[in-house]
């Protein structure tokens, strides 16, 4: 009996260490990037920009989150350490969105393209540069640095994705303001 408790135990505490939420890897394990291997061991599952992560998007009819930034970006170090090791918010966000971390410096022409549709949008284009996009590659709404909690009149990621999925929510609005990404282009 003693045994089989300790076996139990065990397998739970498998279970719990495995889980991206628990800050062990996700899909950015072997990237060469210094901004995504930092990232490989948030509680955020993130994936590398490509077809895997717009394919899983569209299977659970959810979202994307891209997060665009740098090593060398004093914001971006902030949001990392502040939103994306928070698991409470790393929970949230794995919960609701698939989440896509590009390197600024890794790749130019996709940062020049996203940066440009956001500035289209109205939106913010500085890093970090945190886009929505849906799974067929429509940015649709974005944020620069939000801090997990609200700051100083800023808001929190959490209010500002909850926005995003009421507008990820109404298509028609969507297919009106949005910016069509080139998504199968490769960084």
């Amino acid at each position: 009996m003693r045994r089989n408790v300790f076996l139990l135990m065990l397998g739970l505490a498998f279970i719990v260490a495995t889980s991206p939420a628990q800050g062990n890897p996700n899909h950015l394990r072997g990237q060469t990037s210094p901004y995504l291997k930092r990232a490989a061991s948030q509680p955020v599952d993130w994936y590398p920009w490509g077809p895997e992560a717009f394919t899983r998007a569209s299977e659970l009819d959810r979202p994307i989150l891209l997060d665009v930034g740098a090593v060398w970006c004093p914001w971006c170090s902030l949001m990392d350490r502040d939103t994306y090791t928070n698991v409470a918010t790393a929970d949230y966000i794995n919960q609701h969105f698939v989440c896509i971390k590009v390197d600024f410096d890794s790749a130019p022409e996709l940062v020049a393209q996203v940066q440009r549709a956001q500035a289209l949008l109205n939106l913010p284009a500085g890093l970090p540069l945190l886009s929505f996009i849906t799974p067929e590659g429509r940015l649709y709404f974005g944020a620069g640095y939000l801090p997990a909690e609200r700051k100083a009149g800023k808001p929190s990621f959490r209010e500002a994705a909850e926005e995003a999925l009421k507008r990820y929510a109404d298509k028609t609005e969507i297919e009106k303001e949005s910016f069509q990404l080139e998504v199968a282009r490769k960084p």
